[in-house]
């Protein structure tokens, strides 16, 4: 048994295949097959049940799922460890950015911690905070972009509190107002994000709380879509005020919203709680406080 063969049993079960895991680990399908042999040959048991086009663990393949998922968690700390005696020369940086607003926020602080640390290498992931959060827990991600968790597995470091702002269509029957409370679009149809980030659970709340069930009109993770859509009159969405500043196009207008406090996007970056950090995850966690993100403005 070796990592290797690990690392493609984890992935085999991740990817949902061996074609799929093979595409991840840019080895061929039957190098996949073949760790997974040994694997099960070294461990004296079947791993999985193949029936069909489709993949299931045994009881065994359980167990060793769940404890090579730490193995590999615990080498890849090792080997970062070790990277960090070269003080920054070197390194990886496995990193999760919330899909909703990552250009507006984190293009320039990207390219502001490239240009410091131009030898480690970062391997990004974009998705909503269910998606990032679970990486981080299974060790895909050491660091994450996450709504603030509640959960105590998790450590995390602030970075921005953003109110919403509504953006309607130019021709809705409130567009002229400067502001909008969030039971006065009740009859409007929302567009909404993808089912992956929080903030749909929250939005979902709110309307409750004020008396109505959003009217779904579109799903989208990305804002300039979003944004589009509502162009063209298919609704409103209601996007973090540093995102929607600079969505304002002809056909869309932005309203302050008045909505209930906790309808807010809280971005904090997130970590396990008790794991290590390397030095490249650290120099980004210093970087975001020297550059916070500035105050809403109207």
């Amino acid at each position: 048994m070796d990592f290797k063969q690990l690392r493609s049993f984890v992935e085999v079960i991740r990817q949902g295949g061996f074609t799929q895991a093979a595409r991840t680990l840019h080895i061929s399908q039957s190098a996949v097959s073949k760790q997974i042999a040994q694997l099960e040959q070294s461990l004296g048991t079947p791993l999985l049940e193949r029936q069909g086009s489709h993949i299931h663990l045994t009881a065994a393949g359980n167990v060793v799922l769940q404890r090579a998922e730490g193995m590999l968690r615990l080498r890849h700390e090792l080997l970062s460890e070790l990277d960090d005696l070269s003080q920054l020369a070197r390194g990886e940086l496995r990193l999760g950015l919330p899909l909703l607003g990552s250009d507006a926020l984190f293009a320039s602080r990207f390219a502001e911690y490239r240009r410091r640390y131009p030898n480690i290498q970062v391997q990004l992931l974009e998705g909503g905070s269910l998606n990032v959060e679970q990486a981080v827990r299974n060790g895909e991600l050491e660091l994450g972009g996450s709504l603030t968790p509640k959960d105590p597995a998790f450590a995390y470091q602030p970075f921005c509190d953003e109110p919403l702002d509504a953006l309607l269509p130019a021709d809705h029957p409130l567009a002229m107002n400067a502001q909008v409370r969030l039971e006065e679009l009740a009859d409007t149809p929302f567009l909404l994000y993808q089912r992956s980030f929080v903030l749909n659970d929250r939005l979902l709340q709110a309307c409750q709380q004020v008396g109505f069930t959003p009217r779904e009109g579109g799903r989208s993770g990305q804002a300039d879509f979003l944004a589009a859509l509502v162009a063209a009159g298919q609704g409103v969405v209601l996007l973090p005020s540093v995102v929607a500043r600079g969505l304002v196009r002809p056909g869309v207008v932005r309203l302050t919203l008045k909505a209930p406090d906790y309808l807010r996007w809280d971005i904090a970056f997130i970590w396990r709680q008790g794991a290590y950090l390397s030095k490249a995850a650290q120099a980004w966690l210093a970087l975001l406080r020297e550059q916070p993100v500035s105050p809403a403005g109207r």
